[in-house]
């Protein structure tokens, strides 16, 4: 069990750092659907960027729990939390870094997102695998997650005016508010 729980975390990884990479450019290939901005970036804000771990590790999930989730009664509490790692380093890592250089650095984002989302799978898998207990429901961890996607679509179409809703280039929030 504990092999598959490996491989499945190290699937997970790969397939977030694939379709998150891939959404990056998913708006404007949509010609700027607003559908596709629900799920999809659409801008440079830091904000926007966090969708590009939310939405993958979300659908990960879904289809991890359809394979193994049964066998951990933590598997949500677990996945919560691991989507809250992820979704808590790319902020942490950015601001961190272009506080002290004063810039920011394309090719550091990048990476900052696969740190992040590496982060993120081996801590679930090290909760897993060791049988960590975990103290939410999981109803309530769902309810919290599926709370975070809609956070993610409203605030898209309806940003507060802070730095981490901002898009740098344009100095816009959200749909070009």
């Amino acid at each position: 069990m504990k092999k598959s729980v490996i491989l499945w975390q190290l699937a997970g990884f790969l397939f977030t750092s694939v379709l998150g990479s891939l959404l990056h450019f998913v708006f404007d290939w949509s010609r700027q659907s607003t559908i596709v901005a629900l799920f999809a970036p659409v801008n440079e804000s830091t904000w926007e960027h966090m969708k590009l771990m939310f939405f993958p590790m979300f659908l990960f999930a879904l289809a991890e729990n359809r394979r193994m989730g049964a066998e951990f009664c933590t598997f949500w509490c677990v996945k919560l939390k691991g989507i809250l790692i992820g979704l808590l380093l790319i902020p942490v890592i950015y601001y961190t870094y272009t506080g002290i250089l004063g810039t920011s650095a394309e090719w550091f984002n990048i990476l900052s997102f696969f740190l992040a989302a590496g982060a993120a799978y081996l801590w679930e898998t090290r909760q897993l695998t060791q049988g960590v207990p975990c103290s939410l429901s999981p109803a309530l961890s769902l309810l919290v997650i599926f709370g975070i996607g809609i956070a993610f679509m409203v605030l898209t179409f309806y940003p507060p005016h802070i730095p981490l809703f901002r898009d740098s280039p344009t100095g816009t929030y959200g749909l070009g508010q």
